[in-house]
């Protein structure tokens, strides 16, 4: 009895194990119908586009710059001496002539006197040598006194004539060393900061500059550029290139991104080219009547170099660029887009000019070009600038 009903048993749950297997699968089917019945193709990405823009724009470049004086003065003191005064304010604007600084002048005035002393003592040996050469010249006519005598006392004039010659000399330079106690300016400028204090000794190799003064207005401007760059500017200088359309201006923008509102003149290339780097050094002159811009500051140099006529622009975020080379994604009639390589150009606010790759007319993806790749179709939408 016991063995029927376990048969039994087994038999039920054989059929309940069949009936939820069959369930199961009736369920899977109908959720892949399901899953078939809701899977619709995705829509094109919609992307902006922006048509290609032709116009005459101006051509800029620019460079990394280096500010200098138009003159540096540097301050040596030529004596030695303690130095007992300091005339002027660290920074100010001085005047061609202004006395800087002072050097213990008691020394110097000593010297002066002496050399004045020993001058005064050669003039009163000439004297006697000229009243004794004046007295033996009569005798030797009537040939009193002998010729050795007579030549005697021309020598010592002459002796003494050069003695006082030597003297007048040490006087002179008595006088310099006296006067270099007092340094003045030799220009109009800015009076840079004091190296030597009250009470150093100065003039000595180690101690013998004072300070420096530099004119800077107007201020000069040192632009590095290249060997073609060099060669290019002097070929379109050729008389018969040149032109006032063509003709350079340059700009100067301060390390604030602000603008000088002056505009700079070409000073002149340097005699040589730096064999390190490749590169001749330009100077340019900014006017700069408020004496703001000082030597040492850097800036950049932008210069106007002409006008490209009918140039290509396409908006910047429209390019890409990879390993050094630059790309589009193009949207053609259909709606297609194909990644076209292209040559890029100067940069004009938020616009890149294109030198080869494209024509007027042209469409290209200005923004959601991750979206896109060669063959992708998409929905076009005109492009916003964002402010």
């Amino acid at each position: 009895m016991t063995t029927v009903l376990r048969e039994k048993r087994n038999s039920v749950n054989g059929m309940s194990g069949f009936i939820l297997a069959v369930l199961l699968t009736g369920i899977s089917l109908v959720g892949c119908t399901e899953e078939k019945k809701t899977a619709v193709p995705l829509p094109p990405p919609e992307v902006e586009v922006a048509e290609v823009i032709q116009r005459d724009v101006p051509v800029y470049q620019e460079w990394v710059a280096s500010m200098d004086g138009l003159v540096n003065a540097t301050i040596l003191a030529q004596v030695q001496g303690y130095l007992t005064k300091q005339n002027y304010k660290e920074g100010d604007l001085v005047k061609k002539g202004t006395l800087l600084f002072e050097i213990d002048p008691r020394s110097f005035q000593a010297a002066l006197d002496e050399a004045r002393a020993a001058l005064a003592k050669q003039q009163a040996v000439l004297q006697t040598a000229q009243a004794n050469l004046k007295r033996i010249l009569p005798l030797a006519a009537a040939n009193a006194v002998s010729q050795r005598d007579k030549d005697n006392a021309v020598g010592s004039v002459q002796s003494a004539e050069a003695q006082v010659l030597a003297s007048q000399a040490q006087v002179r330079k008595a006088e310099l060393d006296l006067g270099f106690t007092k340094i003045s300016s030799p220009i109009d400028g800015i009076a840079g900061a004091a190296k030597a204090q009250m009470g150093d000794l100065v003039g000595t190799p180690q101690a013998r500059e004072l300070t420096t003064v530099s004119t800077v207005n107007p201020i000069k401007v040192y632009v590095p550029i290249s060997e073609r760059e060099y060669l290019q500017a002097v070929e379109k200088s050729k008389p018969e290139k040149r032109s006032d359309a063509d003709r350079a201006s340059f700009d100067l923008i301060l390390a604030d991104g602000s603008t000088w509102p002056q505009k700079g003149t070409f000073s002149f290339a340097d005699r040589q080219v730096d064999p390190q780097t490749g590169t001749i050094k330009v100077a340019i002159l900014f006017p700069n009547p408020e004496n703001l811009l000082r030597p040492g500051q850097y800036a950049k140099v932008r210069a106007l170099m002409g006008t490209a006529k009918d140039a290509l622009l396409v908006p910047q975020r429209a390019v890409g660029e990879l390993q050094g080379r630059y790309q589009v994604a193009v949207v053609e009639a259909d709606n297609t887009v194909h990644i076209r390589g292209v040559t890029a150009g100067e940069r004009f606010d938020n616009l890149w000019l294109i030198r080869e790759g494209l024509k007027p007319g042209d469409r290209v993806v200005a923004e959601g070009t991750q979206k896109v790749g060669n063959g992708v179709k998409v929905t076009p939408k005109p492009y916003t600038p964002k402010s």
